[in-house]
């Protein structure tokens, strides 16, 4: 689970996303792993935004400032990692984010132009070497009943 939604406060603006519904419901019928891919691959905190950058044909995370350091392979690299060393039945990831994102995180150009949206880079691996986990957004837990039939799907 996104470490920022037990409230944690790894973002990069050193603050949280504590979500009360998704922290005190999931508890009760599950076992909690928090992680921040953006602080395990040694970012900080508060730290630099990274976001999703096309390029060419393949999308990148960079920094938004100059330089634009890539940090794709220590995600990726942290991601299979991540999986291999947890069992894992289900992820919940914080919407938007250019780690965990799933499909509603900012792609951007080269030039900084905004140009759509895609799935962060830990989430897109995690999906992508476990296509059958079971994934939520924040978004999505909102309420008692959205906590229930995710924990139903795990099962």
């Amino acid at each position: 689970m996104s470490a920022c939604l037990l409230g944690q406060k790894v973002r990069y603006d050193g603050n949280d996303k504590y979500s009360r519904v998704i922290g005190e419901e999931l508890t009760k019928y599950c076992q909690l792993l928090a992680v921040c891919p953006e602080v395990e691959i040694g970012l900080g905190v508060p730290r630099e935004k990274i976001q999703l950058t096309q390029v060419g044909t393949t999308i990148r995370v960079l920094k938004e400032k100059e330089p634009k350091e890539d940090v794709s392979e220590a995600l990726i690299t942290f991601a299979k990692k991540f999986i291999n060393q947890n069992s894992i039945s289900g992820i919940v990831l914080q919407d938007k984010s250019p780690s965990c994102g799933v499909g509603n995180t900012k792609l951007f150009s080269e030039e900084g132009r905004e140009i759509g949206v895609d799935s962060g880079l830990f989430a897109k691996t995690m999906m992508t070497r476990f296509p059958n986990i079971i994934v939520a957004q924040e978004s999505q837990l909102q309420k008692k009943s959205d906590i229930i039939s995710f924990v139903t799907r795990l099962n």
